[in-house]
This record gives C-alpha cells, structure tokens and sequence, in this order.
C-alpha cells in the first residue's frame, strides 16, 4: 500500500513547516489530489488517520480536495473531464488530447497555533 509512504511523507511536510513557524500544534491541513494521481482516497484517509498520531498531527483536521482531471482536445480546442488517461475527447473523438490537471498531489495550506 503505497498511501501509507505518501501519508507519512505528508506527515513529515506538515511537521517541516510547522517547526519552521515554531508550532506547537496543526489544527488543519489542506491537501489538493488529482483523480488520476494514482491514489486510493480512502486508503490514504486511513493512512493519514494511522500516521498523524504521537505527532504535532495528532487532531489535525485533514482535508482533501480532489481534483477532477482535465484535458484539452488538440484538435477541437474542447476541454472535458476525464476518467482515464487516454479518454478519447467527447466531442470529436480524438486522442489527440493534452492532460491539464488531475496527477497533482500538493499540500495547499496548514493552519498553526
């Protein structure tokens, strides 16, 4: 289960920057995930709830925003959500698409005291 490294590599970000700012504590912490990162949500969601405990982490309320995936069709200028990595554009049937958005993986914000 590779959300388990990506959790407590999430873990260790929160706890860089929250050390920077001499924190004591993150109340809140906003992640931004793309649908087609290649992450199971609720693996990582059990992941993050498993590796926030003993830590600065341990209440932090974890949000995360999942990004719908975007393309544009090179041949129709179309942009449409996508489910999968090469989906066909709606519109004109091409393949001939770009991938905008939707393989993200950021942490957006943390909120301290």
């Amino acid at each position: 289960m590779h959300e388990m490294s990506i959790a407590e590599s999430i873990i260790e970000i929160a706890e860089e920057y929250a050390a920077k700012e001499n924190a004591k504590v993150v109340t809140e912490l906003d992640l931004s995930i793309g649908t087609l990162a290649g992450i199971e949500f609720e693996s990582l969601e059990f992941a993050l709830e498993t590796c926030k405990n003993g830590t600065i982490l341990q209440n932090t309320i974890i949000n995360i925003d999942k990004v719908k995936a975007k393309a544009k069709c090179f041949d129709c200028n179309l942009e449409f959500e996508v489910e999968h990595l090469f989906d066909a554009c709606p519109h004109c049937k091409s393949y001939s698409t770009q991938l905008l958005c939707g393989k993200e993986m950021q942490v957006k914000s943390l909120l301290v005291d």
